[in-house]
C-alpha cells in the first residue's frame, strides 16, 4: 500500500536525492534533536506534506496517523490558512504585546466564544509548556498558595514548570524541581491503582483517593488541580462518568482552582472544542495550543475565567513574553477556528469517532490477541498492545529502551514500511490523524494496522 510519486524522471530523482542528502548532512551536522541521543537518530527528511499524508524525497508518502505531534488538526496547507498567514505577513508581521492588534483582538474573542462557562480572557503564549507556567502562576497568585496536585500518567511541557508538572519519565532527568508539586494517581480503568472492577468504582475510587490527598497535604495550602481533560500521550485516558465533576466539585468545596491542560485535548480532537464539553464541565483555567492554529504558527495560551481574571484588575500579572499573541500566529488561529466552523470540523471529528474509528478498532482486537484495550473518542484513541490480555502483561515494560522495547519498535517499521506513520508510546499505538482525514483514508490506515498487528500477536504469550 505504498503510495509513490508519479514521476520516475531520474533527472527529477537525482535532484531529489542531491537535496535529501544535503538536508541530512546539515541536520547531522548541526540540529540538535529533542528527547534524543544525538548519535542514535537518523531524521527522515521530509519534502512536502498536504492533507493527511507527508512526502520523503523518494515520493513514498505516508499516512499520517501521528499529526506530527497530535497537533495538526486541520490537515496539511490548508490553503485558507496558508493564505491568512500570508495575507498577515503583508499588512504586520509583528507587534509588541503591549499594543492592541486586529489579529490578537479577534483570535481572542473567538477563542472566549467557543470556550466554556464564562472563560472570557485569553492569555497568549508560545506553546503549551508555557500556557502551563502561566496558569499555576495565576493560580497560586489567585489563591495565595502554593501547592499544585498533578497528576502521574501525564505530560505537561518541558519548561521547568511544566516538567515538574508532568508525571512521566521525562520529568526524572529534570529533577529536583518546581517545589510544591504534589502527585495523584487519576483514574485508568485498564490498570486500576484503585483495584476497581467497573468504570463507576474507579471513578468512585479515584475522587476518594483525591480527597485523602486533599485531607493529609491540607487543602488549604493547595492553590490547583492540573490534568489533562483526556490524558494524551501517556495512554488517552478518558476519564469515566462522574470523574471530571467530582473534581470540580472538590475544587469548588476547598477554593482549589481547577486547571484543564487542553493543549493536546482540545479544539475538534475529541469531537468537541474542548474535551470539558463531553462533560459539561467548566474548569477555572483551561490551557491550549496544538490544535488551535494546527501548529502552522507557533501558539498556545490560557483562557481564564472572569474570577481569576479580577484578580488582575488593579493588579499587575507578573508574567509576559516576547512573541505573546504574535500577530502571525494570531491570523492563523482566526482563520483555523473559521474553517472549524464553516467545514464543520467538530462535528465530522464527533462523528468519525463513533462511526469509523471506534468501531473499526474494536473490529482490529477481535482478530488481533496483542490488543487488550481500545479506548478513545473523537480523533482521539489508543490501542493498549499486550503479551496476555488474561494478565495484561504490557508488550513491552513501562519506559522501555533498547533490547525491550524491539516489539514495538518492529511494529511501528512495519507501518512505515506499508506508508502508515504511526504514533506510538510505550506499550501503546494511538490512532491520532488530522480531524480532516477522510473515512476511507482512515481506512486504509486501519487496514495497514491490522498488517502490522501481525508483529505484535507473534510476541503474544497468552492463551
Amino acid at each position: 500500500m505504498t503510495n509513490t510519486s508519479p514521476s520516475s524522471s531520474p533527472a527529477l530523482a537525482t535532484g531529489a536525492g542531491a537535496e535529501e542528502a544535503r538536508v541530512r548532512a546539515d541536520d547531522r551536522s548541526h540540529v540538535f534533536h529533542s528527547w534524543s541521543a544525538q548519535a542514535l537518530i537518523d531524521p527522515l527528511p521530509i519534502a512536502s506534506a498536504s492533507g493527511s499524508y507527508f512526502s520523503d524525497y523518494s515520493g513514498k508518502r505516508y499516512l499520517d496517523f501521528s499529526s506530527q505531534l497530535v497537533n495538526v488538526n486541520i490537515g496539511y496547507q490548508h490553503p485558507k490558512l496558508v493564505a491568512a498567514i500570508q495575507e498577515q505577513a503583508a499588512k504586520l508581521c509583528t507587534i509588541a504585546p503591549s499594543f492592541a492588534n486586529d489579529a490578537r483582538s479577534e483570535a481572542a474573542r473567538l477563542i472566549a466564544e467557543v470556550a466554556p462557562g464564562d472563560l472570557n480572557a485569553v492569555f497568549f503564549t508560545n506553546g503549551g509548556a508555557e500556557a502551563n507556567e502561566n496558569a499555576i502562576r495565576m493560580a497560586r497568585l489567585h489563591t495565595g498558595r502554593l501547592k499544585i496536585l498533578a497528576a502521574y500518567r501525564s505530560y505537561h511541557g518541558a519548561t521547568a514548570g511544566a516538567i515538574a508538572l508532568t508525571g512521566d519519565p521525562r520529568r526524572w532527568a529534570a529533577e529536583p524541581g518546581l517545589p510544591g508539586i504534589v502527585r495523584y494517581w487519576g483514574p485508568y480503568a485498564y490498570r486500576s491503582a484503585f483495584h476497581a472492577t467497573t468504570e463507576q468504582e474507579e471513578s468512585a475510587r479515584a475522587l476518594t483517593h483525591l480527597r485523602d490527598i486533599l485531607m493529609v497535604e491540607g487543602s488549604h495550602t493547595v492553590a490547583a488541580i492540573i490534568l489533562e481533560t483526556v490524558v494524551g500521550t501517556n495512554g488517552i485516558l478518558v476519564p469515566p462518568p462522574g470523574y471530571l465533576a467530582g473534581v470540580r466539585a472538590l475544587c469548588d468545596e476547598f477554593g482549589i482552582v481547577m486547571i484543564a491542560d487542553e493543549v493536546m485535548a482540545g479544539f475538534g480532537r475529541c469531537g468537541e472544542w474542548f474535551a470539558v464539553d463531553h462533560w459539561g464541565v467548566t474548569p477555572d483555567l483551561i490551557t491550549f495550543a496544538k490544535g488551535v492554529n494546527s501548529g502552522y504558527v507557533p501558539l498556545g495560551g490560557v483562557i481564564i475565567s472572569a474570577e481569576i481574571a479580577s484578580t488582575f484588575e488593579n493588579r499587575a500579572f507578573p508574567g509576559g513574553l516576547t512573541y505573546s499573541g504574535h500577530p502571525l500566529a494570531c491570523a492563523s488561529a482566526v482563520a483555523s477556528i473559521n474553517i472549524f466552523r464553516e467545514e464543520g470540523i467538530i462535528e465530522r471529528a464527533r462523528a468519525l469517532g463513533t462511526d469509523v474509528i471506534g468501531p473499526e478498532l474494536r473490529a482490529l482486537a477481535e482478530r488481533h490477541p496483542s490488543v487488550g484495550e481500545v479506548r478513545g473518542l473523537g480523533v482521539f484513541w489508543a490501542l493498549e498492545l499486550v503479551r496476555d490480555r488474561d494478565t495484561r502483561e504490557p508488550l513491552v515494560p513501562f519506559n522501555a529502551s533498547g533490547a525491550d522495547a524491539k516489539p514495538m519498535a518492529d511494529f511501528a517499521a512495519a507501518c512505515k514500511d506499508r506508508g502508515l506513520w504511526p504514533f506510538v508510546h510505550f506499550n501503546r499505538t494511538h490512532v491520532v490523524p488530522p480531524c480532516t482525514t477522510s473515512a476511507e483514508e482512515i481506512r486504509e490506515g486501519i487496514a495497514i494496522l491490522d498488517e502490522a498487528l501481525k508483529v505484535a500477536d507473534a510476541y503474544y504469550t497468552g492463551n
